[in-house]
C-alpha cells in the first residue's frame, strides 16, 4: 500500500491495532539489543585482558573505538535516515552490527598481540558505526508516528530499552562465561539481534500512511503533525541552519557534559566494582546490573514526568524542570559514592546517580525534536554527536585514571560536568522555532 491509496481501503475500527505501538516496540528492541551488544564487551573485558594479555589502557581504547564510530555516525546517520527511510537503514545497520559482534569472539582464534588489538579495535569501531544511526532515526520515526505530547514519553521509554539491555549484559554474560567461555557468551548475543532485524524488515514502514494495517482512525489519532514523507533529502542550507542553531548547539554541549557521567557509569561500573571495591566476577556481574536497572526506571519516569510537566507548564518550562533538578543531584551522588566506606552504599549511590542522569533522556530528545522540526533526524544526530563526544573524550581519561587507581578523580570530574550540564538548560528554549508554527504547538 502506498500513501496515495484512499483511506476507505484501510482496516475498520474493529480490525485495527495500534500499529504505532508495534513500531515503538521494534525500536525499543533495537535499543535494548544495541546496548546488550555494547555492554557485553565491557563485561567480557576482564577475561579478555587475562587471556589475551591486554592492559586496562588497551581495553579502554577498544571500548573507545565503539564510541568513536558511534559518534562519527550520529549526524550522517540522521541524514541517511531522512534520505533512505528508517525501514531500509535500520535493516542494513542491524546486519552490520551482527557481523561486527562476531569478529570479537572469533578474532583470537587467528590473531594475537598487536594484530588482535587492531582487530578488536576495528570490530568495535564498526559496531559503533553501525549503531550510530539508531537513535537519530528513532527520533524521526517517533515524530512521524506520535503526536508531540507523546514525544517525551516515547523517548524516555525507548531509552529505558537500552538500559534494560545494559542491565541484562553483566549477569547474562557473566553466567554464560561461567558456563562456557567469553567467546561463546558473545556469540549468543547475535541471535536475538538477527530475529529483530528480520522482523523489522518485514513489518516496518516509514510513515503511518504507508502501513497497510494502520486504520483511518489511527491516522486521525496520530494527527496532521506527522511528516508527509519521512524519506527526503536535506539541502546544505538546512544543514548549515541546524549547525548554527543556538538551541541545537547548547543542547549538544549540555548532553556532552552529561554523557561523560553516562559513559563513566555504563562502561566502567563493572571494572570499578572488581578493581576498587574488590567484588568477585559473579558478584560484580549482578551488582553491576543495579545501576542500569535504576537508570531504566529513571528513563521511564523522566519521560512520563516531562510529558506531564510539558502539558501543565508548557514545553519550555516543562522540559527544563527535570534537568535543572536531577543533574546537580547526580553530581552530589557521585561524590557520595566515591567517598563511601561501605561498598554496598557506594553501589546504591551510583545506582541513584545513574537514575538521576537518565531521567533526562526524554527531555533532551523531545527538546531536539521540537527544535529540529522536519529535520529532527539530522538535529538529533547533532545532539547525539555532542553527547557521545563525552564518551570519546571521557573513556580514555577514565581508562587512564583506572589504570592508576585514581577512581576518585574520575568521579569528581563527573560531579563538575553533571552540574554544568544542568546549568546549560537555562539557555535552552525548545519552542523558539515553534512560535512561528502554531499548528504544531496546538497539536500538543
Amino acid at each position: 500500500m502506498t500513501a496515495s491509496e484512499p483511506r476507505t481501503s484501510r482496516p475498520s475500527v474493529a480490525q485495527r491495532v495500534r500499529v504505532r505501538w508495534n513500531i515503538f516496540l521494534f525500536l525499543f528492541a533495537f535499543a535494548l539489543i544495541a546496548y546488550l551488544q555494547h555492554t557485553s564487551i565491557a563485561v567480557a573485558g576482564v577475561p579478555i585482558m587475562a587471556q589475551q594479555g591486554l592492559s586496562e589502557g588497551q581495553l579502554a581504547w577498544i571500548l573507545d573505538a565503539f564510541v568513536i564510530g558511534y559518534t562519527l555516525m550520529q549526524f550522517p546517520g540522521g541524514l541517511l535516515g531522512q534520505r533512505f527511510g528508517a525501514r531500509r537503514v535500520m535493516t542494513v545497520i542491524g546486519v552490520i552490527a551482527v557481523i561486527a559482534m562476531l569478529v570479537v569472539p572469533l578474532a583470537p582464534a587467528l590473531l594475537s598481540g598487536a594484530a588482535l588489538f587492531a582487530a578488536l579495535f576495528g570490530a568495535q569501531l564498526l559496531l559503533g558505526l553501525a549503531q550510530g544511526p539508531i537513535f537519530p532515526i528513532t527520533t524521526g520515526v517517533f515524530e512521524a508516528w506520535f503526536r508531540p505530547g507523546r514525544w517525551p514519553l516515547v523517548q524516555g521509554i525507548s531509552s529505558l530499552g537500552y538500559q534494560v539491555g545494559a542491565a541484562l549484559a553483566p549477569p547474562v554474560i557473566s553466567q554464560l562465561m561461567s558456563a562456557f567461555d567469553w567467546q561463546r557468551a558473545l556469540i549468543w548475543t547475535t541471535l536475538p539481534a538477527l530475529a529483530v532485524v528480520a522482523a523489522w524488515a518485514w513489518y516496518a514502514r516509514n510513515t503511518p500512511a504507508e502501513h497497510p494495517r494502520v486504520s483511518t482512525q489511527e491516522l486521525a489519532e496520530i494527527g496532521p503533525t506527522a511528516p508527509a514523507a519521512a524519506v527526503q533529502s536535506i539541502s546544505w542550507a538546512r544543514v548549515w541552519t541546524l549547525l548554527k542553531n543556538r538551541d541545537v548547539l547548547v543542547l549538544a554541549l549540555s548532553y556532552l557534559c552529561m554523557n561523560y557521567v553516562f559513559y563513566l557509569l555504563s562502561t566502567f561500573v563493572f571494572l570499578y566494582l572488581v578493581q576498587e571495591r574488590h567484588f568477585t566476577l559473579l558478584e560484580s556481574g549482578w551488582l553491576a546490573s543495579v545501576p542500569p536497572l535504576a537508570a531504566a526506571a529513571g528513563c521511564g519516569i523522566g519521560g512520563y514526568g516531562a510529558a506531564v510537566l510539558g502539558q501543565a507548564l508548557g514545553v519550555r518550562r516543562g522540559l527544563r524542570m527535570i534537568p535543572l533538578l536531577s543533574l546537580p543531584a547526580a553530581g552530589v551522588l557521585q561524590y557520595l559514592a566515591v567517598d563511601a566506606v561501605n561498598a554496598y552504599f557506594a553501589v546504591a549511590a551510583l545506582a541513584l546517580c545513574y537514575a538521576c542522569v537518565e531521567l533526562n533522556e526524554g527531555p533532551y530528545w523531545a527538546a531536539i525534536m521540537h527544535v529540529g522540526g522536519a529535520d529532527a533526524m539530522a538535529a538529533s544526530g547533532i545532539l547525539n554527536t555532542g553527547g557521545n563526544l563525552g564518551g570519546v573524550i571521557g573513556i580514555p581519561i577514565v581508562g587512564y585514571l583506572a589504570e592508576h587507581h585514581a577512581w576518585n578523580v574520575a568521579f569528581l570530574l563527573g560531579t563538575v560536568l553533571a552540574v554544568a550540564s544542568g546549568a546549560a538548560w537555562l539557555l535552552v528554549d525548545p519552542t523558539r522555532r515553534e512560535r512561528t508554527q502554531p499548528l504544531l504547538q496546538a497539536a500538543y
